[in-house]
């Protein structure tokens, strides 16, 4: 098995930090290495391009070239980050004189260490950038992953989201219309998978909750209210801010649409974690504003 580079980008060292320690538990679990970039810089978002495109491409370049220093593939699990760095490889690719201006860029600003003291940070396009869901599924295997399930999540009705900025625009490793990495992991770990849920790549509002939050209720009120009507007991996810949006504002979402009872939003490692036998705090669970220990209970799930 092959040893990854990981950067977590901002949100898993935040908000986001479930992800990051339910993803490490189970690639653990796994026995899979994966070793955290050093001194790696924020990607930028999704944001950054419109801004500053130049300086944006620069930013995110700095982390491919600290990946392919460091060796192997490079493991990015915020949906977000993972597309910025994938477009930026891409733009890279495609575009020499832009690639000329960054490398140079990145040689007379950046160094790295090594053996012989620090030299000039370069970049060759030879890092590939991987999101946890296409390792899992193409790296490691289905088949490896079900051998290691102690406790599968039988009973358990789970909505598998991808958000959009996996499957679009780019979708190198999954259908962009009808994604399935998840879901066959999910099935995998014994879940009941709603694998007709229509609004699996439909945008959860992103960062419009805080600009137009009007907008972003609506669209998290859709979400949720077809995977209730569904009989989901818990939506997946594998994007932090999907995550947050899905879960804080089902208060709000409550007060314009029919939902009985608040739905669980974990991450879909949570719950493979979970499949793995591997304690509920050492993933995150205990983080999470609606607990999930309830309806684990309900259905007879080990908790």
């Amino acid at each position: 098995m092959s040893t990854y580079s990981y950067y977590p980008g901002c949100s898993l060292k935040g908000t986001g930090k479930p992800y990051e320690e339910s993803l490490l538990a189970v690639f653990e679990a796994l026995q899979v290495e994966m070793a955290e970039l050093g001194d790696w810089n924020c990607c930028g978002a999704t944001a950054y391009m419109a801004v500053d495109e130049l300086q944006a491409v620069a930013l995110a370049s700095r982390i491919l070239a600290l990946a392919e220093n460091a060796g192997g593939d490079l493991i990015a699990p915020c949906n977000a980050c993972w597309l910025v760095l994938t477009k930026t490889a891409g733009r890279l690719e495609g575009d020499a004189d832009l690639r000329r201006v960054v490398c140079s860029g990145l040689a007379s600003t950046c160094t790295v260490g090594n053996g012989d003291g620090p030299s000039p940070l370069g970049y060759e396009g030879k890092v590939a950038v991987r999101h946890p869901l296409d390792v899992l599924v193409n790296d490691i295997g289905l088949e490896a992953f079900a051998e290691k399930v102690t406790e599968p999540l039988e009973g358990l009705r789970v909505a598998p989201y991808y958000g959009c900025q996996i499957v679009r625009p780019l979708s190198p490793f999954d259908d962009q219309h009808n994604p399935v990495t998840m879901d066959r992991l999910l099935e995998a770990a014994g879940c009941d998978v709603i694998a007709d849920y229509p609004f699996k790549t439909r945008c959860c509002g992103a960062s419009q909750m805080m600009t137009m939050p009007n907008v972003g209720i609506d669209l998290v009120s859709m979400l949720l209210e077809d995977a209730a009507a569904r009989g989901a007991d818990v939506i997946a996810v594998a994007c932090p801010l999907c995550q947050f949006n899905l879960e804080a504002y089902q208060g709000k979402v409550a007060r314009r649409v029919h939902l009985e009872e608040k739905i669980p939003i974990l991450y879909f490692t949570q719950l493979l974690g979970l499949a793995l036998g591997i304690p509920a705090k050492a993933l995150g669970l205990h983080r999470s504003f609606i607990k999930v220990e309830p309806v684990l209970a309900r259905r007879s799930v080990h908790e």
